[in-house]
């Protein structure tokens, strides 16, 4: 049932489906809904409004590069605005404009702070996610709030600096003082998950936490074979390998191997797109998501919402929001590979607690993740 008047809504930047998700609930209440994006690299996520990122590979990222270091001159945030600004007429007269983050496009600064500035005049409403990250959930890391977190990698020297640049930037002046400009010119805040949550929770125009939306519709729950071996899929994005704890994973999967070569296949891919990263993730049983954070990331939910066993952050601040005993719905991998790969193979040996713990899941995301239900909840927190 529609409890709000039809609304005109543009969602900003993709990272995970989170928006297509969204918008899929909101349409199914009875309101219009337009993506705008690149589609996050080569994840390919559907817009309605594709912006083309260019000179990414090749000769052309090396010239842009080279420009960049001569003159400062960023050439592809230039062109994606540009490119944003000759669709402009499409991006007018919303009633709620939402940002997937204070730099929803990826771009400089400059760049996301004159586009973010256009839709904030000429729409009514300018909220913004906590989601991915940005200055402050970066900052709140490296104050080393969390026990542990995505900067983990770089304070035990396991990558440089060099190596973490897309995430450190968020530390630079240019992007606090974006920041700052958001913050004061937007209706507020919404974390996508724990991880958001607690970084922004003493934030003044923090409106609270509302989970991630999962077009459960779209995912048939398979019960969990007890008869075949079980098929344990790994699936990396190299550019957040280590923010991810992928190497934990991989130290612990080479223990498996070497203990249960026989009872467990493994699949391992690599930067899939995301139409062949679900094609992969339906073949598995356990899914390895990611180690360092307290919730559980998108893959994650949408992995358990077709029943999947679930290796993930699954924190006691999580559990404690949801008021879950631990290891009911998903097994939290710890960063210690010994600890992951005991895990394992206790559930490689538990063939009726695989099944129960996909059942669980599944319904866990049935309840507290429905897109039609978290839809509502967007609504009520833009005031619509």
């Amino acid at each position: 049932m529609v409890t709000h008047k039809d609304m005109k809504i543009l969602l900003v930047g993709e990272y995970s489906r989170l928006h297509n998700s969204l918008k899929e609930g909101l349409v199914l209440l009875g309101h219009e809904v337009v993506i705008v994006g690149d589609g996050d690299y080569f994840k390919n996520y559907p817009v309605n409004i594709k912006l083309k990122r260019r000179f990414q590979k090749g000769l052309g990222r090396r010239l842009k590069n080279l420009l960049f270091l001569i003159s400062g001159f960023d050439l592809s945030s230039w062109l994606m605005c540009r490119s944003f600004f000759s669709h402009k007429g499409h991006f007018k007269n919303f009633d709620v404009v939402q940002l997937i983050n204070e730099s929803p496009l990826g771009i400089s600064p400059k760049y996301e702070r004159r586009i973010i500035d256009w839709l904030k005049k000429h729409n009514k409403k300018l909220f913004v996610l906590a989601c991915g990250t940005d200055h402050i959930s970066v900052q709140y890391a490296m104050d080393k709030h969390f026990r542990y977190s995505i900067m983990e990698p770089l304070f035990l020297g396991k990558v440089s600096e060099k190596d973490y640049a897309p995430i450190l930037k968020y530390l630079k002046q240019e992007y606090r003082d974006l920041h700052k400009w958001v913050m004061n010119h937007c209706d507020g805040y919404i974390a996508s998950d724990m991880d958001y949550h607690l970084p922004y929770r003493e934030l003044s125009k923090y409106l609270g936490m509302i989970p991630n939306p999962i077009n459960v519709d779209r995912f048939e729950h398979k019960a969990q074979k007890t008869d075949d071996i079980p098929i344990i899929f790994h699936g990396v994005n190299r550019k957040n390998y280590h923010k991810k704890g992928g190497d934990y994973f991989d130290q612990a999967l080479d223990i498996v191997q070497a203990k249960r070569p026989d009872e467990c296949r493994i699949v391992r891919t690599a930067d899939l797109p995301y139409h062949k990263y679900i094609e992969a993730l339906k073949e598995s049983d356990i899914v390895l998501d990611q180690v360092l954070g307290y919730d559980q990331g998108y893959n994650a939910l949408e992995a358990m919402a077709q029943g999947k066993v679930l290796l993930t952050c699954a924190e006691k601040e999580w559990r404690e929001h949801y008021d879950i005993p631990e290891d009911a719905v998903a097994l939290n991998a710890l960063p210690d590979a010994d600890k992951i790969a005991h895990l394992l193979i206790e559930i490689i040996d538990q063939p009726e607690r695989r099944k129960k713990l996909g059942q669980q899941a599944r319904e866990f995301v049935e309840q507290h993740h429905h897109y039609r239900e978290i839809s509502q909840r967007y609504l009520k927190t833009w005031g619509c």
